[in-house]
């Protein structure tokens, strides 16, 4: 038997590709890359990175969730920027989600897959 299963989460549509919204095997959960789409528009939430930030994090909240897990669990953030110049703006949302003892991160700019995407966010979770 498999210690590995696809974690899926009714609050997101479908991936858009050949890949799961996040895995769990042993006690870890890797999302993938989530950004600001809002699941129940299916339009990207805002034209700012705060907006955008805030509901990226709420869609890796609800993966990181549907594997029985907490934002709390999560170990390993990778943030992704269209601009580094937004880091300050993405920052201040990012601290709401994680307000004690922050998970370890790495942000870089990178180009997105969609010109109005101005960031996404992969996660690493552990819940033995």
């Amino acid at each position: 038997m498999s210690n590995r299963a696809v974690v899926k989460s009714a609050e997101l549509p479908p991936p858009a590709g050949p890949y799961s919204p996040g895995i769990k095997a042993g006690g870890f959960i890797f999302v993938s890359g989530q950004i600001g789409i809002d699941p129940k528009t299916g339009k990207v939430a805002g034209d700012g990175v705060k907006a955008q930030t805030e509901q990226v994090l709420l869609n890796v909240k609800s993966v990181v969730e549907a594997a029985g897990a907490s934002m709390s669990d999560v170990v390993k953030v990778t943030v992704f920027l269209s601009d580094i110049s937004h880091f300050k703006d993405m920052n201040e949302i990012y601290s709401k989600f994680f307000p004690n003892s922050p998970p370890a991160r790495t942000t870089v700019q990178a180009s997105l897959a969609r010109k109005e995407l101005l960031v996404e966010i992969d996660a690493i979770a552990y819940k033995p």
